[in-house]
């Protein structure tokens, strides 16, 4: 998700539907489910990365999609990216240019989020009968099998308003609210849980009509209450949340300073605000932000990940806010260069790629780790 731009319509790209599975040098049996990843911690529920499904390749549907796009520019030519060794974004993935939809490339992410840590992922959600809605069943599957958690990030899909938001929220329960890796949040049971991007684009009023109890249209007190999440972007959201009936909020951005959510220094304030109001306050911390492949007149909100240490500061001001719930930003957002997902040295003719040296592919997942670790110490499970 851009940091230049709260507008989605720019990034709901054309994507082909992936079916078979991205080959890939991974071990076979239970000795690639255990021992991939040494020491494996119980995942903790309460940290959510941000999660991308909408890779495609030629090896499953005949094209690349998201590895290939054009460049957003706002005058002169835009450069096409094909995919292949030369993709849309500033890093280059360890797995290559894999399948979302793919079983096996699933499989290897859910082995890379234990080995992190993270028990949750917020899937990005483009509406019904989406390729991000297609691409859940097997998501779904995935997750379970290496005990991962499932919500959703419900995206300014074509139409989006609040009733349907809602519509989608009451399919989204019908068809996967049973499946075990669906994640709900609270005791007992709990209720699902849902992060609306850019909820500032319908008027709270609007929100209010599905959010509040007195809703003409309400899901609460109906098998379909579920907690919903709010952005926060702007120095003075409170009324918006509050007028609009969200559950709480949270603040995306891996780019400090980008916005007022997103910015660490603002976290204890708004911290204090949501206990007040018995709201969850859910703040993004992300390892960096580079997305000048795509962008390339962006530089000025490009923030680097100093060896780790963007990264560290970033966790270490979220967990003195005390918060019940962390996101990530980002498991595999590449465009965007916030993700968490190993990334290897590579160079093609007239560019190189960026990479984590001197650390090692891996880094990220085990800082998330170390820093899930310091959460759960705290109470964070």
């Amino acid at each position: 998700m851009s940091v230049l731009s709260t507008n989605r319509e720019e990034r709901a790209f054309e994507i082909g539907f992936c079916l078979a599975i991205l080959s890939f040098g991974l071990a076979t049996g239970a000795v690639a489910q255990n021992a991939a990843v040494p020491n494996y911690v119980k995942p903790c529920s309460r940290v959510h990365v941000f999660y991308y499904p909408w890779y495609c390749n030629p090896q499953t549907d005949g094209a690349y999609a998201h590895w290939s796009m054009g460049q957003f520019v706002k005058e002169g030519k835009a450069r096409q990216y094909p995919g292949g060794e030369d993709i849309a974004a500033n890093f280059y993935p360890k797995l290559g240019c894999y399948s979302s939809n793919s079983a096996g490339d699933i499989a290897a992410h859910m082995r890379m989020l234990r080995r992190a840590g993270v028990g949750t992922i917020c899937t990005s959600w483009w509406g019904i009968g989406d390729y991000s809605d297609k691409v859940v069943p097997k998501l779904l599957d995935g997750a379970s099998e290496h005990g991962v958690k499932v919500c959703f990030h419900i995206e300014p899909f074509p139409g989006r308003n609040a009733t349907t938001t809602r519509e989608a929220v009451v399919t989204i329960i019908d068809q996967y609210g049973s499946h075990p890796a669906f994640y709900r949040h609270g005791a007992g049971w709990g209720r699902p849980m849902f992060y609306v991007y850019d909820s500032y684009l319908t008027p709270a009023k609007e929100w209010a009509t599905v959010l509040s109890p007195e809703g003409r249209n309400s899901i609460r007190g109906t098998r379909y209450d579920s907690i919903v999440i709010g952005l926060w972007v702007k120095q003075r959201e409170e009324a918006f949340m509050l007028e609009g009936g969200f559950d709480g909020f949270y603040t995306y951005f891996a780019t400090e300073g980008f916005t007022y959510g997103s910015t660490p220094a603002n976290w204890a304030k708004l911290a204090r605000w949501a206990q007040r109001h018995d709201k969850l306050f859910i703040p993004c911390v992300g390892p960096g932000y580079d997305d000048t492949r795509i962008r390339p007149w962006n530089g000025r909100n490009t923030r680097s990940r100093e060896n780790g240490a963007y990264y560290d500061r970033e966790f270490e001001t979220a967990l003195a806010a005390d918060p019940e719930i962390i996101g990530v930003t980002s498991f595999n957002e590449w465009h965007e260069g916030t993700q968490i997902e190993p990334a290897v040295p590579k160079q093609i003719p007239g560019y190189e790629y960026e990479d984590y040296r001197p650390r090692e592919p891996e880094y990220y997942l085990d800082r998330t780790r170390y820093w899930v670790e310091r959460f759960i110490s705290t109470g964070g499970r």
